[in-house]
This record gives structure tokens, C-alpha cells and sequence, in this order.
């Protein structure tokens, strides 16, 4: 079979910031202890793993695609886009791709031929996803907070651009900034002024 990535994004469902992917070869014969789906562990436990992940990992590599990306491309687009630029960022090249849920990004243009296979619920029963979920995670929440920074009215560190309670409630206070997805419904909105 050869080398397996396995792969997972965050932030599909935000009205802010990026989409993030990660793509994750283990050494299988060096198992790391505690891998699970990113949004069962503690954020604490989970910057721990991914700790882990990066030095015990064969390879690894993170992939983005931005809030304009998103909105000329579409969520599902920009998420595979996002997965494809974390394969290409793997300094080793994987064999065969494990992407959780059931579609496939492009699988062509790698340079050389790669097999893909989906995983619905991946996340919770590979090991290889579940490092990827949790390195795409952190790597956006870590993200969300440097945002948080520039643009405090949002509160990103508390929500992290989800659609919460609060953060519709500021969106609606202060309209979008530069990092909201305006093809969302609830952004779209208050730039029409529905909101």
C-alpha cells in the first residue's frame, strides 16, 4: 500500500476566516497515543497532539484557502483546494490519500499518481485523520486568535468566526470586515442590510 495520508479540514461552517486542511503520514511503527477526532479533545490536549504529530509524524503538510477563495470558488471547492496545497506541502510524497467524508478532492497534477479513498467519520477511526483534524484545527484556531488581535470587535478568539449567538450580534453591530465569507447567507444579509 505504501505511504497513507490521511486527511481532514476545519472550518467549513464559519462566516469568517479560512478553510484549513492538513494532510498527515505516521510512522506506524511509532503509534501516537490519545489521536482522536479534533472536536472531541480539549484545546489544551488537542496543541499537545499536535505537538506530537509535527515530531513524530513522516510528514505532514497544511493547506489553506482564504475567506475570497471561498467566495469566488464555494466552501466545497475551496475546501479541496485547501486539501490539495496540504498533499502538496507533504515533504514526503503519500501513496494513497484517506480523506475523511465522502468526496475526493482532484487527485491529478500531484506530479506523480496517487490513489484516493473516502472515509466517512474518518476522523474517529484512522489515525492518520484524526492527526490531520487535529492539526488543521489548531492551525485555524491559532489563526482565529492572531485575527482576534486585529480585529477585536468580533471576539474570534471566543467563537472563531462560527455562527454563534454572539458573533451574528456583532456582525449585525459592526457588518462584515475583510475576513468574513460574503457569500454566506448571514454576512450577505447584513450587507444588504436584511439583517
Amino acid at each position: 500500500m505504501g505511504r497513507v495520508a490521511g486527511i481532514d479540514e476545519a472550518g467549513r461552517g464559519p462566516l469568517a476566516g479560512p478553510v484549513v486542511a492538513a494532510a498527515v503520514i505516521l510512522n506506524v511503527n511509532k503509534p501516537i497515543v490519545g489521536l482522536a477526532d479534533s472536536k472531541l479533545l480539549t484545546p489544551r490536549v488537542r496543541e499537545e497532539l499536535a505537538e506530537v504529530i509535527r515530531d513524530e509524524a513522516v510528514s505532514y503538510g497544511v493547506g489553506w484557502a482564504d475567506p475570497m477563495e471561498i467566495d469566488v470558488l464555494n466552501i466545497l471547492e475551496a475546501t479541496f483546494l485547501a486539501m490539495r496545497r496540504a498533499v502538496l506541502s507533504l515533504c514526503i510524497p503519500a501513496d494513497l490519500l484517506l480523506v475523511d467524508g465522502n468526496r475526493l478532492p482532484a487527485l491529478s497534477g500531484f506530479g506523480r499518481s496517487v490513489e484516493g479513498r473516502t472515509l466517512v467519520g474518518g476522523d474517529r477511526i484512522e489515525a492518520a485523520i484524526s492527526a490531520a483534524s487535529i492539526l488543521a484545527k489548531t492551525a485555524r484556531d491559532a489563526y482565529m486568535n492572531q485575527m482576534d488581535t486585529i480585529y477585536p470587535e468580533y471576539d474570534f478568539a471566543s467563537h472563531k468566526g462560527y455562527p454563534t449567538p454572539a458573533h451574528l450580534r456583532l456582525l449585525g453591530r459592526h457588518g462584515p470586515c475583510d475576513i468574513h465569507r460574503f457569500s454566506f447567507a448571514p454576512v450577505r444579509r447584513v450587507c444588504e442590510g436584511v439583517a
